[in-house]
């Protein structure tokens, strides 16, 4: 899945969306392209201090690390600052959506016309044309 996108779940039972961002317990990770999804990894924390305890965000923050998004029932500002910052869109979605169903709606999505967040994402899992070079040569480029 050499052009998917890495996306991200708040969720206890591995079927909805139905955490907070901040207090979420596990997530769940997929590769999606236009055509596949694929499990990553399902990532659980321990019991982590909620009111005012800053650093449970980085340590999601952290394992977001590639992710174009992350669903979830809620967030807070400081940690939407903190993701934005990162390139990951967050995106809030009604409590008890099922994951099948969100990710069957990103792969139309990706079919359809992308959003601009999305075709964000979708470029960058791409990496750098090859071909950028060759025009650099035609043009002189010289270091």
């Amino acid at each position: 899945m050499e052009t998917a996108i890495k996306v991200a779940f708040a969720t206890t039972d591995m079927v909805h969306v139905n955490q907070h961002f901040g207090s979420a317990k596990s997530f769940a990770l997929y590769a999606v392209d236009p055509e596949r999804t694929e499990l990553l990894e399902a990532a659980e924390f321990g019991n982590l201090s909620q009111d005012g305890n800053e650093d449970k965000l980085s340590v999601k923050i952290q394992l977001l690390d590639g992710c174009a998004a992350v669903y979830c029932q809620a967030i807070g500002a400081s940690a939407i600052k903190q993701i934005v910052a990162q390139g990951i869109q967050p995106i809030k979605v009604h409590e008890g959506s099922v994951i099948k169903d969100l990710l069957a709606d990103l792969q139309a999505e990706m079919k359809s016309g992308p959003s601009a967040w999305l075709a964000k994402a979708i470029n960058q899992s791409k990496g750098p044309a090859p071909e950028r070079f060759d025009a650099m040569a035609e043009e002189g480029w010289d270091e």
